[in-house]
């Protein structure tokens, strides 16, 4: 499928769409790019979706340079989307650092915003110690070692062409600015999106791998996000890591079908 562009302030977004229906639009995490969603696509499509996968800002084919990677923006280029395809409102999907993305982009444009789903999402700022801090530091600044911790956040199961996606992820990330965009997305910034939650009005749900790595409580995370909301579920993959939709897709397909019902009446 041929690349899309849309054009922003500073660059421009990258994005491929797949399927007719109604609009899903899927939004990775650091370091990753659209082909993260390469198994999850075709279920949703199958089941009558239209679906546009997005190469987060500095990430994939989009353009590096951005003076602000964060997920307030980050939102924005995702509405970008939907207006581009005028199909909405369309459900938003952020995995990882794009989870913070979605709650904005539902807050500031709800009229384009049918529902959102949060896959993995961080609520709380986690506190490292020194040795584990300069550990992260040198992943965020190498390609080769970010693709070794990307490895570990699939601690059950992975994909069978996970070798060959993640070689392709470090390439990208290898090329000028990609790093920087890389390390942009997780910068703290104000306000966090927990603070935005509360005036979320759609539908909401909160996936979450449970044997997730980056949390030392995944269930309890995926609670403490699903309690920020006025309406929110959550929902457990069992046996999956950080990434469910590369992990586990039918079974991620599956919790997502559901909700997608809910949001577009369908």
């Amino acid at each position: 499928m041929p690349t899309s562009q849309v054009r922003r302030d500073g660059g421009h977004i990258a994005y491929e769409v797949h399927g007719e229906g109604p609009l899903v639009v899927l939004s990775h995490g650091m370091g990753e790019n659209r082909s993260s969603y390469r198994h999850l696509v075709p279920l949703l499509v199958a089941a009558g979706h239209k679906v546009a996968s997005v190469d987060v800002r500095g990430h994939g084919e989009s353009s590096v340079g951005w003076p602000t990677y964060a997920p307030a923006e980050v939102g924005a280029d995702l509405l970008a989307v939907v207006r581009d395809l005028d199909a909405g409102p369309a459900v938003l999907v952020g995995s990882s650092s794009s989870a913070a993305a979605v709650v904005f982009a539902a807050t500031d444009a709800p009229e384009l915003v049918a529902g959102i789903v949060q896959v993995g999402a961080f609520v709380g700022q986690r506190k490292l110690n020194p040795l584990v801090r300069m550990a992260m530091w040198s992943v965020l600044h190498s390609p080769r070692l970010f693709g070794m911790f990307h490895k570990t956040l699939f601690p059950v199961h992975r994909p069978a062409d996970d070798a060959a996606y993640r070689r392709s992820m470090v390439a990208n990330l290898r090329e000028p600015g990609r790093m920087a965009a890389m390390r942009g997305v997780i910068v703290p910034v104000e306000p966090h999106w927990t603070a935005r939650a509360p005036q979320v009005r759609q539908p909401v749900l909160v996936l979450m791998g449970a044997k997730d790595p980056d949390f030392p409580d995944p269930g309890a995370e995926a609670r403490a996000a699903r309690r920020l909301f006025r309406t929110a579920e959550a929902r457990m993959i069992e046996e999956s890591g950080h990434y469910p939709h590369a992990d586990r897709p039918q079974r991620t397909a599956e919790e997502l079908l559901g909700f997608l019902a809910v949001c577009t009446g369908a």
